[in-house]
């Protein structure tokens, strides 16, 4: 059972702390990214090369890239979550690996080593002179990095890949300002009745979360906040596209509105909740996706629960919508702890 009330106790609150501050820092986080790479920034405003035959994105990481960077790249960009390159890689390509801590797995160190033996072109994102950067062996460019945070590292590159005629141009200030707003509006002092994270955190729970976002960004948030929602409540979230999530709406079991929640055994019934996250995109593409899984969910009498964040560029507005699903997946784990066994995820 989730229980509400821990959602505005400040002693239960304090037993998360460290992972909601950890939240609440993303703005600090991506302004000191920034900072540590503005060197390297500025240097690649004076760095004369061709553009590249196409951009290989090496991790998880680069799903976001080329989120951000499919529509305009100029040249072919490929998302490459494998270890080492594909086969057709070689010296007319440019191959981006972002590692925070510049350790790297074993996947980011064979990406690494084959672009330097196959003389690809590298943009490489990690600490000077850290394991990743010495396999570079001083080849393509470097950003430094100055935070740990998975988004905090992406902004720059986003900037330096703008900076090489590749990509949107990409501001880190506002994107800075988007997370700021959103810890105000969704920290823990903040009461549930006024606070969206927690409101997402009752509405998810005893649900399985249908996570969707009508833009490209939007829809990389909402796989990304249910895989927070699956790590927070051991439990199934489900984001995708409407052709995956409409059939699991249409099957969900017809409400009955004479149930007695303390009487009726409900616990093996699988009821969804569609969370649609709106980054105010205005595509007729989009607004009919939504308006047929909103129809197959009030069909089936499922509840719409509705994240919101419409303004600024599209980078700030994606940083945004995560992070609100992060806070929520956060709450969500503070409610269910009292049910939970000790040591669950």
């Amino acid at each position: 059972m989730f229980d509400d009330a821990l959602l505005d106790d400040e002693a239960a609150l304090a037993g998360v702390d460290d992972d909601l501050r950890a939240v609440a820092g993303w703005g600090a986080q991506v302004r000191r990214a920034e900072a540590s790479a503005k060197d390297a920034l500025d240097d690649l405003t004076d760095r004369v090369a061709s553009r590249p035959r196409a951009v290989v994105a090496a991790g998880p990481d680069g799903r976001l890239l080329r989120t951000v960077l499919e529509p305009v790249c100029p040249v072919p960009f490929v998302a490459w979550p494998h270890a080492g390159l594909p086969g057709w890689a070689g010296p007319l390509d440019l191959v981006v690996v972002m590692s925070a801590t510049g350790r790297g797995s074993d996947a980011d160190e064979a990406t690494v080593t084959e672009a330097v033996r196959r003389g690809c072109d590298l943009l490489l994102s990690c600490p000077p002179d850290s394991p990743l950067d010495r396999l570079r062996r001083g080849r393509g460019a470097l950003v430094p990095t100055g935070s740990a945070d998975p988004l905090a590292v992406s902004v720059p590159v986003l900037m330096a890949l703008h900076l090489l005629g590749l990509g949107p141009e990409v501001a880190a200030e506002p994107v800075a300002v988007a997370l700021d707003e959103v810890a105000l509006r969704c920290g823990p002092g903040v009461p549930t009745e006024v606070n969206p994270a927690k409101e997402l955190a009752m509405a998810l729970a005893d649900r399985v979360p249908v996570l969707w976002g009508g833009s490209p960004l939007a829809g990389r948030a909402a796989r990304r906040v249910a895989e927070a929602v699956r790590a927070a409540s051991g439990a199934p979230a489900v984001a995708g596209d409407p052709d995956q999530l409409v059939p699991l709406l249409q099957a969900a079991p017809e409400r009955d509105v004479f149930a007695d929640p303390f009487v009726d055994d409900e616990s093996t019934t699988l009821v969804p909740v569609l969370v649609v996250l709106d980054d105010g995109t205005a595509e007729p593409a989009a607004q009919h996706a939504r308006a047929r899984l909103e129809q197959a969910g009030q069909a089936r009498g499922v509840a719409v629960h509705t994240l919101v964040s419409d303004t600024g560029p599209d980078v700030a507005r994606f940083a945004s919508l995560l992070a609100m699903g992060r806070f929520a997946a956060l709450y969500l784990a503070l409610g269910l702890s009292s049910a939970r066994p000790p040591g669950a995820p």
